[in-house]
């Protein structure tokens, strides 16, 4: 079997034999899985390669973009400064956001447009793709752009402008940017090895990517589909130095398996981290709650969100539907059980194509809730 490094408590043999027989198959370049249950890491492996070359063994100090899982910190970070407004998540985005009440969304709140609502999935006409380098101008845009669809009649996902749209109005209520909440409220304290916005410093320790040889499963195609993923100017130019320096809390936050499971343990903890609650009562209930649930315009699947996190409609986040989760491009996934007490996280650089329920990860959770 392929070297497996790290730890296994007793009983979790199975999750390390399933991960070491995913290199063995050929279906790794490096990756990480870790589990955290009733704050006991159970689980936190790594193995293979941080670099194309094969040279770099990947360790628990390899950091990896995970992409739209970066989507379910962002949403506990919005959680935790929402309670600061009177309406919380039924407060119109206009209200903290003047300028985004142009071109007929003036009605929008931001529970509507933190589960997908908003109609904002891209860009149909030409942009510069630099803009994507910067956050505040594309803001700027897309609070001038008109809804695809009238905002609250429908929902499908937003793959990267959430994180524009997300970061602006944390910004707009807090006047701190989401990446230095994240970092000063969230992971400072606890020792998180988790970043949106990587220092400098940092970069040496990003493993490479591996990009998909083949093309996301869309469906039948839509303008939705086409202008969230398909045009040239889709979205920003990923991997650079520029992009992982800036804040993009849709698509680039970088972490450790170990770091993404300790914070998808506020779902598994009432809104707690090490025994500290960062997050309301109140706040902790509406983040998580169904906002939507059925047929997505943009992905190929029934989706059901809640406040900028998914719940497990699907099954493929294991077997408790009242798990909140989210998946990131090439195969990531992170997980939370409220019931359970257990979170979960697994990241790669050797990209698949599949949009959610890569197969590596799935059987690692699979196996996970086997030991249980």
């Amino acid at each position: 079997m392929s070297e497996i490094r790290g730890h296994v408590a007793s009983g979790f043999e199975p999750v390390r034999d399933v991960f070491a027989e995913t290199f063995e198959a050929g279906e790794e370049l490096g990756a990480g899985f870790s589990a955290i249950l009733d704050g006991e890491v159970i689980v936190d492996i790594q193995g293979g390669f941080a670099d194309r070359q094969r040279e770099k063994h990947w360790d628990e100090e390899t950091l990896v973009p995970v992409y739209s899982t970066t989507k379910g910190v962002s949403a506990l970070v919005i959680a935790s400064v929402i309670d600061s407004l009177n309406e919380g998540y039924e407060t119109k985005v206009a209200e903290v956001w003047p300028e985004f009440g142009a071109a007929g969304k003036a009605e929008v709140t931001i529970g509507e447009l933190l589960s997908h609502q908003a109609g904002l999935v891209g860009f149909p006409e030409p942009i510069d793709p630099g803009l994507w380098l910067d956050p505040d101008g594309l803001a700027a845009a897309l609070a001038e752009l008109e809804p695809l669809w009238e905002p609250g009649t429908a929902h499908g996902y937003h793959p990267t402008t959430w994180g524009y749209l997300a970061g602006e109005i944390v910004k707009r209520i807090t006047g701190r940017t989401l990446g230095t909440i994240l970092r000063e409220d969230f992971c400072g304290p606890a020792g998180v090895d988790f970043h949106i916005g990587l220092p400098d410093s940092e970069h040496g320790r990003v493993a490479e990517i591996q990009r998909p040889k083949e093309l996301p499963q869309l469906g039948e195609l839509n303008d939705y589909k086409k202008t969230a993923f398909l045009t040239k100017w889709a979205s920003p130019n990923r991997g650079g130095g520029e992009w992982r320096r800036i804040e993009i809390p849709s698509a680039n936050g970088h972490g450790t398996a170990k770091s993404v499971a300790q914070l998808y343990g506020l779902y598994a903890n009432g809104g707690k981290l090490d025994g500290k609650s960062l997050i309301p009562e109140t706040s902790f209930r509406e983040v998580t709650r169904r906002r939507v649930i059925g047929d997505d315009l943009v992905l190929p699947f029934v989706t059901e969100f809640a406040a900028g996190v998914m719940r497990n409609n699907l099954g493929i986040y294991g077997p408790n539907a009242e798990t909140l989760a989210h998946s990131g491009w090439g195969g990531s996934l992170a997980l939370g059980d409220p019931d359970r007490h257990l979170s979960a996280a697994y990241v790669m650089n050797k990209q698949s194509s599949y949009l959610q329920g890569d197969p590596r990860a799935r059987r690692l959770v699979d196996a996970l809730y086997g030991c249980l």
